[in-house]
């Protein structure tokens, strides 16, 4: 069996539900369940003998020696973490703690648990460490995109924390000969993305006739990668990687934030058009944009494609379509994670924005 960390969340739970679609290996979901995790995105799995859950935290140490001992799993795979740049600007210290301290608390069970394990199982023991492309910092226009061997410059206390992390975690392995893995991803969209995000937060508002809130000039570069993409690259990293190395997962689709809204905009004209017959695009705001917001980002995703063999199996078109019908069709889960407190996060960060 495997255990996945923060498997609620957002990529968690997709690729949950992704494995247990591709094979019968059981798999042992430990989340928090903070804002962002949400069991909702996991209910067709109830009954499924496949599926467990523990609501826990990475940094109770006590409880993940107690499930590794009593669940041997063959690997863990670590999404748990706070991921919001917004977020940790408005409070790092949440990120530090469970990114940071968090991340050691569980690399440290997972160094006990390792060294209980007969060779046999030590040799197909990994860690898989799920991270970010934005540990790398900011890209000029005219500047190749991230590869594994950039040098780590992060900008925002969400990305040091999580440069931290993939710090800690190559340690553990040129320390204590623990098998890592770790993948450093570029934006994810697709089903069940909370709706801070760009693509849900423009979607939701949109449909509810409420400005499409844009940073700056909107051409911040992104590159999006549609999430069940990711959870393959993860399936084929966990089964093919070379212990101790990073793999970069992105989608080659390098686009800046306003295009990304255009194409929401766009999509909804034709799957839900206005009552009032005009178009989304009317709905845009342009607001200030966030302090050090990192200009562009790319990833270089050759190295997994010529070791591993995994591309992408989305292009960005049919990737957003699929998104934008699936929020459509998904109407009772955007009104169940629209709680008091997502209500009043949105209102404190976009608050004295506008202009």
């Amino acid at each position: 069996m495997i255990l996945v960390t923060g498997g609620a969340g957002f990529i968690g739970s997709n690729f949950v539900l992704d494995w247990l679609r591709v094979n019968d290996e059981p798999v042992l979901n430990l989340d928090k369940l903070t804002y962002a995790g949400n069991l909702e995105n996991l209910a067709e799995l109830q009954g499924d003998p496949r599926y467990a859950f523990v609501q826990g935290d990475i940094g109770d140490k006590a409880l993940i020696d107690t499930l590794l001992q009593k669940h041997r799993p063959r690997a863990v795979i670590n999404f748990a973490a706070e991921s919001h740049v917004d977020r940790s600007i408005h409070g790092p210290g949440e990120f530090i703690q469970t990114n940071i301290v968090g991340t050691f608390n569980l690399l440290e069970s997972v160094r006990g648990h390792f060294t209980s394990l007969n060779e046999a199982e030590k040799a197909t023991f990994r860690f898989l460490h799920v991270s970010t492309d934005e540990v790398y910092g900011s890209l000029k226009a005219d500047d190749p995109a991230f590869k594994e061997t950039n040098r780590y410059e992060p900008n925002s206390p969400y990305s040091a924390s999580k440069a931290a992390s993939d710090h800690l975690v190559r340690a553990y392995h040129h320390t204590y000969g623990l098998p890592v893995l770790t993948t450093n991803c570029s934006n994810n969209y697709g089903p069940y993305h909370f709706p801070e995000k760009l693509i849900p937060l423009m979607i939701v508002n949109a449909l509810a006739g409420k400005p499409l809130p844009i940073y700056g000039d909107g051409q911040q570069i992104r590159d999006w990668l549609y999430v069940t993409d990711h959870c393959s690259a993860i399936r084929c990293v966990l089964q093919a990687g070379q212990v101790g190395e990073t793999y970069n997962v992105g989608g080659w689709n390098e686009k800046p934030n306003l295009a990304i809204v255009h194409a929401v905009c766009d999509l909804l004209d034709e799957l839900r058009p206005r009552a009032s017959g005009g178009t989304y695009r009317e709905q845009i705001t342009y607001v200030t944009d966030r302090p050090g917001h990192d200009r562009r980002y790319a990833i270089d995703a050759s190295k997994i494609e010529r070791e591993l063999g995994w591309k992408p199996a989305e292009t960005f078109e049919t990737g957003i379509r699929k998104t934008v019908q699936w929020y459509l069709d998904h109407q009772d889960w955007v009104a169940n994670v629209q709680s008091g407190a997502y209500r009043e996060w949105l209102d404190k960060n976009y608050a004295g924005r506008a202009r």
